[in-house]
């Protein structure tokens, strides 16, 4: 049941990331092929990377296709849906939220199950969950958002290190994958609400030009 429950989830945040995927490349005016290809990769690519990373392959996107289908679908429905989707960013973003605390339990959780130590651990979680947005932003020719003042990476780390330390105290690995998703989903939505960001580098000078 534990399986199944997680294999939902994980389709559910595939098929949240693949839309705000989809909505950038809608926004950037890409034409079909594009708008799918972002939602492809929001969708699937942090999870084919942490599986690279941490000797998962076959992709999990390779040896179960629904993953790609459920984009390209996603994609397409974004493309001739876009007046309506994109005027709903907010609740998508709510959603993407969830997506993000879905993706980090179960980047950790899987690089638990291969013997993978924390450190490891919380780097498949953080990297299937922020890298297909980190590759978007590339392909868009902007510095990543996770690189530059919204609370989302930091998020899905602090959620990893969660995740770690529930192992290490011997909780069961459903109740850690939900304690650690909510933590993260909480976390973000707050983050959203009171518009919480990371301090920003200033340059020497910068103050006295204001």
């Amino acid at each position: 049941m534990h399986s199944e429950w997680i294999y939902v989830l994980d389709i559910f945040g595939t098929v949240i990331f693949a839309i705000t995927g989809a909505v950038k490349g809608v926004r950037n005016r890409l034409d079909f092929l594009g708008v799918i290809v972002f939602a492809i990769t929001v969708g699937c690519a942090g999870g084919m990377v942490r599986d690279c990373l941490i000797g998962a392959t076959p992709v999990a996107s390779f040896l179960n296709t629904s993953y790609l289908v459920a984009c390209i679908i996603t994609g397409v429905f974004v493309f001739f849906l876009a007046p309506w989707i994109v005027g709903r960013w907010r609740i998508i973003l709510i959603c993407d939220a969830i997506g993000l605390g879905v993706f980090t339990a179960l980047g950790a959780e899987k690089a638990m199950s291969l013997g993978i130590g924390p450190v490891g651990q919380i780097f498949a979680g953080v990297i299937g969950a922020v890298g297909g947005g980190v590759l978007r932003d590339v392909f868009s020719k902007e510095v990543p958002a996770v690189l530059t003042s919204d609370f989302y990476a930091s998020a899905s780390i602090i959620g990893a290190v969660i995740f770690v330390i529930l192992n290490k105290l011997n909780v069961q690995e459903p109740i850690n994958f939900t304690i650690t998703m909510v933590f993260i989903t909480v976390l973000r939505l707050c983050a959203m609400h009171y518009h919480i960001h990371l301090p920003v580098a200033r340059m020497v000078g910068e103050e006295k030009r204001k």
